[in-house]
């Protein structure tokens, strides 16, 4: 207790014994107390103090019969607190204090440890009432610290300046700012006015008590450290705390070690907390304090590595078993080990334990952030039973334990936000989590419910009737999980992958982008593989690719099935068929291990029928069939798989078995719309006929029709099918007149009525917007328009049509070079590669390419046309006609491109321009032209009418022939003439076509050098860093290896120190310097040693003593120049090597404040004197050879000295010192 005294020390309670720091707490109670008989000298009653009976009564009335000083009553209450029975020390000494006996002296010392009593007490008690008693009745803590004051302040009117009560004061304030509730305003840290308040009383009465003691009372110097504590003001915390250990290195009870290392925690050196905790613990190995803060540390060690970890394990089981387990057992009332305990038997399920360790947490502590986890474990308990009213409220309270609302406990928030989504408040979920992200650090717990809200809107709203807009709550959902994605990358943060993070993603993701949904599911699998024991993995299995398939049997078939069908939407089928089978597998591996789901069987089929298009895609007919005819044993009344069959059957025998499976399994499933779908598709192709000029006559438009009035109307297949009709009939409806333009019109009015429905019932429905452009581009002529939605849909319509509308639509806008790529891309979707139509389409466009290359105008005779273009359409209009060569109208296009190249060579080329070679080809051309044009006449079914091909003939016959001959004539005598200047150009233009492309060879290689020059540079480049930033590093080790040497007591390695300069050079190196360092201000000379004692004992006498302010230096890397230098060498060597072997510990950085400056001070300040330090006690002159020097400039000295002699110059050497005015002392 602080009123013991020993030795005569005010903080004389710690002591060593044999080189051991021991506690020195009660060490001044006798074991024994020899109690004089009043009137009898030689006769004593004899008292053993360890062995007080229970009830002081007795003993009271034996002093007061026989008079006893008050020393024997301190005694007998002293030895009572001892062994912790401070109710009777408490007895003993309100008896003792009711005495008429005692003067007021002596009344004072036992009013002031009644009062230390009380404060015991206090910290003991509950916060509130136990259960079932009443409150007015209760000694709770507020109880205990009342009677406290009301003993302060009785001691306070006997004598005010007593100095152990501004100790007691000082503790009072902290205890009852401990009960103070948290400030509810301002950010983390923030302290509540009233507490701040109390906590400035209390640092106020340490400080009077360290001045009455002249800094000596370490007690006092620990209050006020744990003040700074309370105020979060931690750096001023440890820097009192390490004064303390420093002046009294054996003090252990209380132990300035626990205050340093808390203070270390909370600045975020948790490694350090730990060294000093650990000394704490190996200095009093019973301390309850130092075991349970091992205990948290090695819990919050133990988040820090994954939960499954072998390394997890052992840190858990060494902060429980070796520090928690043992804390509990020397305490089962310590606040802190219940909370702790309580949190690890919250994990094992013990829910009776949880409730009382709890619920004790909650009563005895005097730390709210204790309470708010001891309210958070009852909440977490109650959450986990089910009972969420109660739950809610615990979670609220453990959340007003440490601030409400605007600052709060997290934990509990996010709890209180679970509890609203298990009523399926979702909207009050997201606002409470809302909140917390914006006010507490993005918190991945946090991000990741969320984010899980807003996806579960967007998946509700895709099933809803009603659809509304969700792309806000998408892209907040994305983002969000995203975010949660993106820190799994950190490894600081440590945070394990979550896969429904992942699976929530690849929703949202699946029609947007789905390669990122495909990532994401992979990235599960990678998980779950990575999940699995290594002795559930066959070892005789050695082949990689058989090892990962066997492994995938062991995954969820889910997964794997949705894998597969992403494989399959981007066309990797092989792929898909790996993913399918591997998830067969799985399904078979649950069914043999006799796993309970009743979703087997659905997944069987569902991933056998994938699995089996797979096969259809990949050309695998027989493997196809063969699945789909297992599931029908499996369930005969499977449509799809019936579906898919009868379309295979169409596919291999178009002609009998194909229409009579088709035909047969709409009969049977009238009512199946997909049945109907494929059966008005199949209408569609095998109907050679042409369309009635009423669509309601039609067989397959019927089938539509009844499809969408009697069964479903919203089948969007139905809807896009009807559509496509009406926009066929529109096409080959007439258009003579204006009143066939109007009816022609209106049908593709109707075909946009149709797809517009199939857009508003799924807005993703590309072959909708395809018939709506295809409308736009034949009706209303809007081709810029169909252009931006055909490339809208070009991503997800895979098939040919779609390029097809894209070159008509290029070719429309002219931009016949991008018509004709598109022409070529659908050549090469499957099956197209020899198709007529395309090919014909390819022949007019280039055709139109070179006829759009003949100059018109003034430019006629100066630019000649681009012959390949037509010749490359008579390619294309030849290979249209091998594909079919009975089509009578692909024989035309023929004759008419090869009538247009001899029209072009003959008439849009001048004679230099063509060649003999090329008239002659045309002549050739014509001449079958005219052959052709004659057949066509003569067939049944002309493509235009007979008399205007039969005219064309005759004039290609009789004017164009003849044109050609006299061309080709005129073209021989031209180059006769010209034959050495044509070959002359000819080898011109060889020779420059040759250059031109050595010339390009040369720039490639060029290039290609530069590159590997570049890139050879950077290699080096990168080579002489490594090897620099490795000789660094080489050279850093070395010097740093080169300061070490070897402690000759400990046998450590430690820093070199450096020598003192033998006293001829100080002096020879100091007169150099002196005189090289001439400046203009005048300079005090430095006085010889001989003269140094009286010089300064002249000076102290003839200048009034000035306290100065307190202003130490932060630690710099670079060095300022002063105005005035010191000119001692020695002390200068001195200093220089103290600041080398100055480690730069955490401690260090923290200890050292920045100095404040008064603004009053300014001309002051900038003044600096050499001074002698302060005398140092002998009784603290170990702690000073332990604290680490400090930088010149800007340190501690007082004038103010306990004896008046100056201390020895090793102990004090000369320093900066800032001077404040006298005035300040007063």
């Amino acid at each position: 207790m602080a009123s013991a005294v020993h030795d005569g020390h005010a903080n004389g309670v710690q002591g060593s014994a044999n080189g051991a720091y021991t506690s020195k707490r009660f060490s001044d109670v006798p074991s024994v107390l020899d109690i004089p008989v009043q009137d009898q000298e030689d006769e004593a009653v004899e008292i053993d103090l360890t062995n007080l009976m229970d009830d002081p009564s007795d003993l009271c009335d034996l002093f007061e019969a026989e008079h006893a000083a008050r020393t024997y009553w301190m005694a007998v209450a002293l030895a009572y607190a001892k062994q912790k029975k401070v109710d009777y020390a408490i007895e003993t000494l309100l008896r003792g204090n009711a005495l008429q006996t005692i003067n007021q002296r002596e009344k004072l010392s036992m009013v002031s440890c009644l009062c230390w009593m009380y404060l015991w007490k206090s910290r003991e008690a509950p916060r509130v009432a136990p259960e079932g008693q009443v409150a007015a009745e209760a000694k709770t803590k507020e109880f205990y610290l009342q009677q406290a004051t009301s003993t302060l302040n009785e001691a306070s009117r006997i004598n005010p300046a007593f100095p152990p009560l501004f100790l007691a004061r000082g503790v009072l304030y902290l205890l009852r700012a401990s009960l103070q509730q948290p400030s509810k305003s301002g950010g983390v840290g923030a302290v509540d006015p009233e507490k701040a308040e109390l906590l400035q009383s209390a640092l106020k009465s340490f400080e009077d008590a360290l001045r009455v003691s002249s800094g000596r009372n370490m007690l006092a110097m620990m209050g006020k450290a744990r003040a700074f504590f309370s105020m979060a003001k931690y750096p001023e915390a440890l820097s009192a705390y390490q004064q303390v250990l420093s002046k009294m290195p054996d003090m252990v009870d209380p132990d300035p070690r626990i205050g340093i290392g808390c203070c270390f925690w909370q600045l975020g050196f948790k490694d350090d907390a730990k060294a000093a905790w650990e000394r704490a613990l190996e200095i009093s190995p019973e301390s309850k304090v130092s075991n349970i803060l091992l205990g948290l540390y090695w819990i919050d060690s133990s988040g820090h590595v994954p939960t499954g970890s072998p390394e997890f394990t052992r840190r858990y089981k060494k902060a429980i078993s070796e520090y928690t387990q043992k804390a509990f057992k020397l305490d089962k009332e310590f606040p802190l080990t219940c909370a702790t305990f309580a949190g690890y038997f919250a994990s094992r399920g013990a829910v009776d334990n949880v409730d009382r360790l709890a619920h004790k947490a909650i009563q005895y502590t005097d730390v709210n952030a204790i309470a708010s986890d001891g309210w958070y474990l009852l909440a977490r308990q109650e959450h986990k039973s089910g009972d969420l009213d109660s739950a809610s409220g615990h979670y609220k309270r453990a959340d007003d334990a440490r601030g409400g609302d605007q600052r709060g406990y997290l934990p509990a928030k996010f709890g209180q936000a679970q509890l609203l989504v298990l009523k399926n408040d979702l909207p009050g979920a997201r606002y409470h989590l809302e909140k917390m992200k914006d006010k507490f650090t993005r918190n991945h717990e946090t991000m990741t419910l969320l984010g899980t809200i807003y996806a579960e809107e967007v998946f509700a709203n895709e099933v809803a009737q009603v659809k509304e807009n969700k792309s806000n709550e998408a892209k907040n959902a994305i983002s969000l999980l995203e975010s949660v994605r993106a820190g799994w990358k950190d490894p600081s943060k440590n945070i394990a992958p979550d896969a429904s993070v992942l699976l929530n993603l690849a929703r949202l993701y699946e029609n947007e982008h789905p390669d990122k949904a495909l990532q994401c599911l992979q990235q599960v699998e990678l998980m779950e593989l990575g999940q699995i024991p290594q002795a559930s993995i066959p070892s005789d299995i050695t082949d990689d690719n058989e090892k990962k398939a066997a492994m995938r049997r062991l995954l969820s078939p889910q997964l794997l099935n949705n894998i597969g069908c992403f494989h399959s939407h981007m066309d990797r089928h092989e792929l898909a068929s790996e993913m399918f089978e591997a998830a067969l597998g799985s399904c078979m591996r649950m069914n043999e291990s006799g796993e309970e789901d009743s979703d087997i069987d659905a997944l069987i089929t569902t991933i056998s029928f994938n699995l089996g298009r797979s096969y259809e895609s990949r050309g695998l007919t027989d493997k196809a069939v063969g699945v789909y005819e297992g599931l029908l044993k499996r369930h005969e009344d499977y449509t799809d798989a019936r579906t898919r069959l009868a379309y295979i059957k169409l596919r291999l025998n178009p002609n009998k078995d194909g229409p009579e499976a088709i035909t047969k399994l709409y009969n049977e499933q009238p009512t199946d719309v997909e049945v109907r779908s494929l059966y008005g598709w199949f209408l569609s192709k095998v109907t050679s006929k042409k369309r009635p000029s009423n669509l309601n006559e039609d067989h397959e438009y019927r089938v539509y029709k009844k499809t969408l009035q009697q069964l479903e109307k919203h089948d969007r297949y139905a809807l896009v099918a009807m559509g496509n009709m009406h926009l066929m009939l529109a096409r080959e409806m007439r258009r003579e007149t204006e009143a066939d333009k109007q009816r022609r019109s209106k049908e593709y009015t109707k075909a946009v009525e149709f797809f517009d429905k199939a857009l508003q019932l799924d807005p993703n429905n590309a072959f909708a917007a395809q018939g709506i452009a295809i409308a736009l581009a034949e009706d209303k002529k809007d081709y810029r328009t169909a252009l931006t939605i055909f490339l809208q849909v070009r991503e997800s319509i895979k098939d040919a049509n779609l390029f097809v509308n894209l070159g008509h639509t290029y070719a429309e806008l002219r931009q016949f070079s991008k018509a004709i790529e598109s022409y070529e891309i659908a050549l090469t979707k499957e099956g197209k590669a020899q198709d007529a139509m395309i090919l014909s389409c390819l022949g007019r466009t280039w055709l139109s390419k070179g006829r759009a290359s003949i100059p018109s105008g003034s430019q006629a005779q100066q630019v000649a046309p681009d012959l390949s273009c037509f010749y490359k359409a008579l390619e294309y209009a030849k290979m249209a006609l091998e594909t079919n060569p009975a089509q009578v109208h692909f024989k035309f296009n023929v004759a008419f491109v090869q009538i247009q190249v001899a029209d072009t060579v003959y008439n849009k080329m001048k004679e230099t321009d063509r060649t003999l070679e090329q008239l002659e080809e045309a002549l050739e051309g014509l001449d079958s032209a005219i052959q052709t044009l004659g057949e066509v006449a003569n067939s049944p079914n002309t493509p235009y009418p007979k008399h205007d091909i039969e005219q064309r003939a005759t004039m290609a016959t009789n004017t164009m022939r003849k044109q050609l001959v006299r061309a080709i004539d005129t073209q021989k005598q031209y180059e006769e003439k010209n034959k050495e200047k044509i070959q002359a150009a000819k080898a011109a233009r060889e020779a420059e076509m040759r250059r031109r492309e050595e010339d390009r060879r040369k720039a490639e290689e060029q290039e290609r050098q530069r590159q590997e020059e570049v890139r050879r540079k950077r290699e080096e480049i990168s080579a002489r860093d490594r090897e620099e930033a490795e000789k660094r590093a080489r050279e850093e080790r070395e010097r740093l290896e080169a300061e070490l040497t070897t402690d000759s007591e400990t046998g450590e390695r430690v820093k070199r120190k450096r020598k003192p300069a033998p006293r001829a050079r100080r002096e020879g190196s100091e007169a150099g310097a002196r005189k090289g360092r001439a400046r203009k201000t005048k300079k005090k000379q430095q006085p010889d040693e001989s003269d140094r004692s009286e010089s300064e004992s002249e000076d102290q006498e003839r200048q009034p003593k000035k306290r100065r302010r307190l202003a130490k230096k932060s630690e710099s890397s670079k060095y300022k120049s002063a105005e005035f230098i010191n000119d001692s060498d020695e002390e200068s060597s001195a200093a220089d090597g103290d600041r080398a072997s100055k480690e730069d510990t955490p401690a260090s950085r923290v200890s050292s404040p920045e100095p404040i400056r008064d603004s009053d001070d300014e001309e002051v300040d900038r003044m600096a004197v050499d001074v002698t330090g302060s005398p140092i006690p002998a009784d603290d002159e170990e702690a000073v050879q332990r604290r680490p020097r400090q930088r010149r400039g800007m340190v501690v000295s007082d004038d103010e000295e306990d004896d008046g002699e100056p201390a020895p110059e090793e102990l004090a050497p000369a320093a900066d010192v800032t001077m404040r005015d006298a005035t300040d002392d007063e």
